[in-house]
C-alpha cells in the first residue's frame, strides 16, 4: 500500500491516479478519516498528559477529601481517554480498509486507459510463421499426440482441470529445467514453494483471498488459501525481514503449482490449456533498493524475451495500460505469443508478465533494508516476472512448431531433456 501520510498530503494526485486505474477507493473519505484520526490522537495525548498530572498530584494532596477528588478526576480522564481510543481505533480501521484498496502509483510512461490502450513496444526475434497447411489448435494436436486428457481431469476435479500424459509430461519437465538453468546462470536462487499461504501473506502481496470477486481458492475453516502464483510465497518468505543494503538485489526463482478459480472466464479462452484452474509456473521475484528497481524490471523483461526467443516462439512485448494494471504494479510489461490455432487466423495470447511493484508490497509485508551510517530503515522494492507459465508455453510450442504430418518439432534447447527432437503421433 501507499504511505498513509503521502496519501493524506496528496489527495488530488492519488484520486486522479485511482481514476486512471479504474479503482473505486474513496480517497476523499480517507482524507476526512485521517484528519479525524490526527485530531483524536491529539485528544488522546492531551487526556493522557492530564491523567498523568493528576496521578502525580494525588500524593501531594492536603487531605483525604482532596485525594478522593483527584482519584475521581483521574478515573474520569482515563475513561474518557479509553472512549476516545476506541473511537480512534474504529477510524483507523475504516481508513486502513480504504488505504489497502488504493492502488500503487503509475509510471508516467505507462499508457493511460483500459486494456485496448496497451502499447506494443517491440517484437521478438522469431517472425510469425506462414503455414502451407491449415494449422490446428493445441487441443487437436494434444489429443492426436496423446499429450493431455481433459475428460479425465473433468471426471476427477471438474472443468478446467486436466491430466498431462507421456510426452506432455516430458515437455513440462523440460520447460522447467530450461527456465531454471537460465535463471541459475543469471544469479537467481531457485526454490520450490508451498502451495498454500496464510491469507495475511496473500493480502500483503496484493491478492484478495476472500470475497465474491476473488480468484483465490480458500480453505474452509482455516486462514489458508491455495496460491495463484509463487509471487505470493516468494514475497511472503521475507515477511518482516530487514535486509542489509549490501544484500540487495536478491533474485529468487520459484517453482510452484498455481490455482485460480477463473471466475467469470468464458468463451474461446477457456478451451484447452489457456485458462485452467491449476498449472505449473516458474516465477522470478526480486527485492531491490529503490534506485535499482527500474533496471531490474528491464532485466526481468529481457530474461522473458530470451526464454521465448530460445524456444523459437513469435511474440510481442506490451506496455500494459493504467486501467489494466493490478493494484500493486507501478508498471507492467506482458509478452503475448502468437498462437496460430486461436481464432480463424491466429491470435496473440498472453504468456508472461513482469511488474515493478516499487515499495507497495514491501510496505504491506514489512520488508525493509538498512544502510550503514543511516538512521532507521527504508522499504525495499519488489518485482515479479513470469519465467514460464508451463501450460501456455506448451500451447505456443505445439501450435507454432506443428508439422504437416501432425508431429511437433521440439525447440532445440529442450531436446536434451526431452530425449527427442520431435513428438510424433502414436
Amino acid at each position: 500500500m501507499l504511505d498513509r501520510r503521502f496519501v493524506a498530503d496528496n489527495i488530488a494526485l492519488v484520486a486522479a491516479n485511482c481514476q486512471r486505474r479504474g479503482a473505486a477507493a474513496d480517497v476523499a473519505r480517507f482524507a476526512e478519516l485521517d484528519t479525524l484520526r490526527r485530531q483524536l490522537q491529539a485528544d488522546i495525548d492531551r487526556l493522557n498528559q492530564e491523567a498523568g498530572r493528576v496521578s502525580k498530584s494525588i500524593g501531594k494532596a492536603a487531605d483525604a477529601a482532596e485525594r478522593e477528588a483527584l482519584k475521581t478526576e483521574g478515573r474520569r480522564l482515563r475513561e474518557q481517554g479509553a472512549a476516545v481510543e476506541t473511537r480512534a481505533a474504529e477510524i483507523v480501521a475504516e481508513g486502513d480498509a480504504i488505504l489497502k484498496a488504493i492502488p500503487n502509483l503509475t509510471h508516467p510512461a505507462a499508457p493511460v486507459g483500459g486494456e485496448d490502450a496497451a502499447v506494443e513496444i517491440r517484437r521478438g526475434s522469431t517472425p510469425i510463421r506462414g503455414f502451407d497447411f491449415q494449422p490446428r489448435d493445441h487441443v487437436a494436436l494434444g489429443e492426436a499426440l496423446q499429450l493431455f486428457d481433459f475428460e479425465a481431469g473433468a471426471r476427477v476435479a471438474g472443468h478446467g482441470f486436466y491430466f498431462l500424459m507421456g510426452d506432455g509430461v516430458l515437455l513440462e519437465l523440460a520447460l522447467q529445467r530450461y527456465a531454471v538453468e537460465l535463471l541459475l546462470q543469471e544469479g537467481f536462487t531457485v526454490m520450490t514453494t508451498p502451495d498454500l499461504a496464510r491469507d495475511t501473506i496473500l493480502e500483503g502481496t496484493g491478492f484478495m483471498p476472500r470475497g465474491p470477486e476473488t480468484q483465490i481458492y480458500s480453505i474452509t475453516g482455516s486462514d489458508l488459501s491455495l496460491v495463484a502464483t509463487a509471487e505470493i510465497t516468494l514475497g511472503g518468505a521475507y515477511h518482516e525481514r530487514i535486509f542489509e543494503a549490501a544484500e540487495l538485489p536478491l533474485k529468487l526463482c520459484g517453482i510452484s503449482h498455481c490455482f485460480r478459480t477463473e471466475a467469470g472466464a468464458h468463451g474461446r479462452a477457456t478451451r484447452g490449456l489457456y485458462r485452467v484452474h491449476q498449472f505449473t509456473k516458474v516465477e522470478m521475484f526480486a527485492f531491490t533498493l529503490p534506485e535499482q528497481s527500474e533496471a531490474m524490471h528491464d532485466t526481468l523483461l529481457d530474461l522473458e524475451c530470451r526464454l521465448f526467443d530460445g524456444l523459437g516462439i513469435p511474440y510481442r512485448v506490451i506496455d500494459t495500460a493504467s486501467g489494466d494494471l493490478g493494484g500493486p504494479a507501478y508498471r507492467k510489461f506482458d509478452l503475448e505469443a502468437w498462437m496460430p490455432g486461436r481464432g480463424e487466423a491466429g491470435e496473440w495470447g498472453e504468456v508472461t508478465s513482469t511488474s515493478n511493484c516499487t515499495d507497495y508490497q514491501a510496505r504491506r509485508l514489512g520488508i525493509r533494508f538498512k544502510t550503514p551510517g543511516a538512521k532507521g530503515t527504508t522499504f525495499a522494492h519488489t518485482l515479479n516476472g513470469t519465467a514460464l507459465a508451463i501450460s501456455r508455453a506448451i500451447i505456443a510450442i505445439l501450435e507454432n512448431h506443428q508439422q504437416v504430418d501432425g508431429s511437433v518439432a521440439i525447440p532445440a534447447p529442450l531436446v536434451p531433456w526431452m530425449g527427442k527432437d520431435r513428438i510424433v503421433p502414436a
